[in-house]
């Protein structure tokens, strides 16, 4: 179940906030963590762990790069609730990691793409962490039934959710998008969510969605003035 080592764009200078960007199912961080170079802040850290090696039901119970097993792709399919529970975990260990290293949770962005995206927003809202935001991305919401009373007392009620979708997804249906905002929009402050779409874009993040996040980490992680 062990993982290598997250996969790391250092800050330029000295660290002052950090994003923990999680990959999609059967990938790993290192292809993001070079997507993140291309857009990087300079006083910003970037982490992208890999997942697990796990059985994977949705993929005839192949072994691949998974951070909790998926049964299927369907609004009503069942899920692994104790796998993203105890993924969840392993991410706020991640989070107290950056905050011992000295960068504060509130000065940190958790994200993600597909099942990457999901593990971030599920975490975001039932951690006691508070964090700066999240970048979710060609994803959905997991256990959306535990919501709201997973989050009753969220104390990122108020953190900005930057989510983005392709309308063209045939493995994340730009519906299942859709209609996480409007959850979220129920769960945290709705003037704090943007959900950016893009047309004709299948499971895949593409230039102008990169652009679009690196805006959102510059406002949501602005440089301190001593820097």
């Amino acid at each position: 179940m062990s993982a290598p080592l997250p996969a790391i764009v250092p800050a330029a200078r000295k660290a002052t906030a950090a994003v923990i960007f999680l990959h999609g199912l059967g990938d790993t961080g290192h292809g993001w963590a070079e997507a993140f170079a291309g857009i990087r802040i300079p006083h910003v850290k970037y982490i992208c762990p890999h997942a697990p090696t796990m059985p994977v039901s949705l993929n005839m119970r192949m072994s691949m790069p998974s951070w909790f097993d998926i049964y299927g792709l369907s609004p009503d399919a069942n899920e692994d609730e104790a796998g993203i529970k105890r993924a969840s975990e392993n991410i706020k260990a991640l989070i107290d990691q950056e905050v011992k290293n000295g960068i504060p949770s509130h000065r940190i962005i958790l994200g993600g793409f597909s099942q990457g995206g999901a593990l971030s927003l599920y975490t975001a809202l039932t951690t006691q962490q508070k964090l700066a935001g999240v970048v979710a991305l060609s994803c959905w919401l997991p256990l959306r039934k535990s919501f709201p009373q997973a989050a009753a007392n969220s104390v990122n009620k108020d953190m900005h959710v930057l989510q983005c979708h392709g309308d063209a997804d045939p493995l994340v249906p730009f519906m299942f998008g859709t209609q996480t905002a409007e959850r979220m929009k129920s769960l945290i402050n709705p003037a704090n969510i943007t959900f950016k779409s893009y047309r004709g874009l299948p499971h895949s993040a593409c230039p102008e969605e990169m652009v679009d996040i690196k805006r959102f980490i510059e406002k949501q992680l602005p440089a301190i003035r001593d820097e």
